[in-house]
């Protein structure tokens, strides 16, 4: 294992405070949690591409956030009416 693979497990520990928000806080707060893990995924995965060599990877891993943000956007969406 390399640096980057180190880093990538480092920052698979970043997914358990957001699980643990998005199943026992509000319904906003929960939100906020899976935007964050949506972050994380994708500093995760730009890790796994620099330690697995694999250029091609890269591209699923900064398609990520901007189809995130537009998901987020979607979901607030439909949850602004019903409060």
């Amino acid at each position: 294992m390399n640096v980057w693979l180190w880093g990538a497990t480092g920052l698979l520990v970043g997914f358990v405070p957001c699980g643990w928000i998005s199943l026992r806080a509000s319904r906003i707060d929960a939100l906020v949690a899976l935007q964050t893990a949506g972050t994380v995924t994708a500093l995760t995965l730009v890790l796994l591409s620099e330690g697995f060599d694999r250029s091609s990877y890269m591209g699923v891993a900064l398609a990520l956030p901007f189809l995130g943000f537009v998901g987020t956007l979607l979901i607030a969406r439909f949850m602004g009416g019903h409060r």
